[in-house]
Formats: structure tokens, sequence, C-alpha cells
């Protein structure tokens, strides 16, 4: 805590009064431009690593980068991710939805154990909010991993996108550059691409075009940002030799 309070003081002393311009930039009219779903690791950055600023962007992390699918809420009984989609999507009009995963993920090492029906057993969940968050949320994750194992990971998977009739194919890590949680890791982002298209005050503006759903994936270890290509069908690194040709992707299918 002295670490942080002596941070506050630095602040105050350096950065303080330009983030007090920029929010006063913002204050009357701001316009962030997405919705940015990540894990809450502690290694994880999401605005230095975008060069993003104040107004730019709705931040909500978890553990594991989750947004839980529709059919796991009734009623009123809902978490804080559908609310800030709503929030971001339906209240303030954003037009672009992403989801970064990353490596090392200790939610996505924990799921991965939790493929033993003993270490996800109900007495376990019970003493543990970590593991019955992930067995309630991330199942379709693991499943779909799993599945992949038994069919041989150079196999594609298909999902699910912005709609039920749209789908797309991936193969993860066909390189086999990452460990076998990394892999996990990846399949479980994209799986978000499909929970996030479960909730019904999002349909519209899905169906219409006017709304879009990314995946990045960041390497901690190296620092290297990958956005999943669905021309590539995989995940490419952003760098001087992919750039241009994902910004004209993106620019043909989701501006």
């Amino acid at each position: 805590m002295e670490r942080i309070l002596r941070g506050v003081m630095r602040y105050r002393h350096s950065t303080r009064e330009q983030m007090v311009q920029e929010f006063r930039k913002v204050r009357d009219n701001p316009q962030p431009k997405a919705v940015f779903f990540t894990c809450m690791d502690s290694r994880m950055i999401p605005t230095r690593f975008t060069e993003t600023h104040v107004g730019d962007m709705f931040v909500v992390r978890n553990a594991g980068n989750l947004v839980p699918h529709a059919e796991h809420f009734q009623d009123e009984y809902f978490s804080c991710e559908p609310a800030a989609l709503e929030l971001g999507c339906v209240v303030n009009n954003i037009k672009h939805i992403i989801v970064c995963g990353h490596s090392d993920c200790k939610a996505m090492n924990l799921l991965y154990q939790l493929k033993d029906p003993e270490f996800s057993s109900l007495k376990n969940r019970r003493i543990s909010p970590l593991r019955a968050w992930l067995c309630e949320h991330a199942n379709t994750s693991l499943a779909k991993f799993q599945n992949l194992k038994e069919i041989g990971l150079d196999k594609p998977l298909i999902f699910s996108s912005e709609t039920p009739l749209r789908k797309f194919v991936a193969y993860i890590d066909p390189e086999n550059n990452f460990a076998i949680e990394d892999k996990l890791s990846q399949v479980n982002t994209l799986q978000q691409i499909e929970n996030v298209a479960s909730y019904g005050f999002l349909k519209r503006r899905l169906e219409s075009h006017d709304l879009h759903i990314h995946a990045l994936w960041f390497d901690i270890y190296t620092g290297d940002i990958y956005f999943f290509s669905r021309n590539s069908k995989r995940f490419i690194a952003i760098d001087e030799s992919s750039i241009e040709r994902l910004l004209d992707e993106v620019r043909r299918y989701y501006s």
C-alpha cells in the first residue's frame, strides 16, 4: 500500500495536469470507440499496449477475460459483463467490442486442470469461487478445446460469430509456438465472440453490421499483440509485415 500511495504522489507531480486536461476535453462529449474485455492479470495493461487515452475505451476486467453467455442469466440475475455491453453498445452506441486474452493466464491454467472431474467436483467448486466461475462460464471453451485435442490440434475449429448463421473458421497456433494452456487461452478468447453475440439487446445491431466483435491475444513474454484475422483464419502478430493487410481487413469488413 505504501508503494501505491507514493505512486499517487508521483502522479500528482508529473502526469496529473496532463490527465486533467484530457478529462476536460472529453467531459461533456466523450466518444469511446470500443468496449474492451480483458483479464484482471496485473501484467495486462491494455491502455498502454494499445496507446489509448482518456475517453477512448470502456475496459472490463475479470479472471479469464470471460463474457458469460446469456443462457446463464434469468430475470434480473446478471453480472457486470452484460451490463457493460449495454452501457457501452446501447447507451453509448459504441461500434466495436474487443476481447483480449493472453499467454500464461492463471485462470486458463486452472481451467485446463478442471478437465479432471475430481478437481472440478462440486465439493471443490464450493470452496473455490474461481473454480466455480470458470466451471460455470468457461466450460464451453474447455469442451471445445478438448474436442480439438481429440481430432488433432492442427484441425480447424468453427465458431459462431455475430449471428448464428455467420460462422468463422479458426486454426489455433498452427506453428505450435505456444504451450497447451496458451492454446486453450486462444480458444477461450474466440469463444467469447459467441458469448457476446448471445445477448438479445445486441441482436439488431449485430445483424445489420453496425456492431463488430474482435479478438486480440497478448504474449506477455515477447510483448507481441495478435489480431484474429478471419481472412487468415488464425491469430496474426501485429507488426510491420502484417499491419497494412490487417488494416485493409478491418476497413473492408468492420468499418
